[in-house]
């Protein structure tokens, strides 16, 4: 298959897998092995920061990649922390050059068999979620075309990404949402009891039961649910403290 229909194969599969609850750690894993595929990396890895920003490993193309990686994220040093703190792509392209910028890290890539070393970072604008690394055995030869194309995978995986977390979160937001309207339901038909039985307004009743939740430390919807069940006497909210 030709080098230009491989690239147009490999975006279409990466946008049909970005569907609602996909296996992001398959997605990823399919997004390394493309990238040693199309740019001529022997190895490629993907780390992914988390919610304290710390980088974890998340795919790579084959186990000695993740052997490297993990050497990487223990020593804090090496492109892909580069690339995701500056935001900005990485290039090494010799073993000496390698040994100067990441001088700890440098000998976990020669012991690999790895002589250039190459990263890029995961972004959308000025949100770095991660790094996509790219190492090989030989001379990395990303040219001007290569980078737009490693950044440009790289761009649609954080897309693919923080869309999930995007329906995610709202679907957590939805959940919270429900949650709080059918608690509300539960509420006034509370305060309608308590106004009823003890022959007050509508407004005297939900401050008494707000007086009551708060000194006996529970939650609003806890008060009316026991009031609702019988388990709570709304005659006795009027002796609270």
């Amino acid at each position: 298959m030709p080098r230009e229909q491989r690239l147009l194969d490999t975006f279409v599969v990466l946008a049909d897998t970005m569907v609602d609850d996909y296996d992001m750690i398959d997605f990823l894993q399919l997004l390394a092995e493309r990238c040693v595929e199309l740019l001529g990396s022997s190895e490629a890895g993907v780390m992914l920061a988390d919610g304290a920003g710390q980088l974890r490993h998340a795919a790579c193309s084959n186990e000695r990649m993740k052997i490297v990686e993990l050497f990487e994220l223990q020593l804090e040093e090496g492109p892909c922390f580069d690339a995701y703190r500056t935001n900005e792509p990485v290039i090494s392209t010799s073993r000496e050059e390698v040994e100067v910028r990441w001088p700890r890290f440098a000998p976990h890539v020669r012991d690999a068999g790895f002589v250039s070393v190459a990263a890029v970072p995961m972004r959308l604008r000025s949100e770095v979620i991660g790094a996509l690394n790219l190492f090989s055995t030989g001379q990395l030869a990303l040219g001007d075309d290569e980078l737009r194309l490693s950044q440009a995978l790289a761009d649609v995986a954080t897309i693919g990404i923080l869309q999930q977390r995007a329906i995610r979160d709202a679907r957590i937001a939805s959940a919270q949402l429900e949650v709080a309207l059918e608690s509300r339901i539960v509420i006034e038909q509370a305060k309608g009891i308590v106004a009823e039985r003890n022959q007050i307004g509508v407004d005297e009743a939900f401050a008494l039961v707000r007086n009551y939740t708060r000194s006996h430390n529970r939650l609003l919807v806890q008060t009316a649910r026991e009031i609702i069940d019988n388990s709570l006497d709304p005659s006795s909210l009027e002796r609270a403290d």
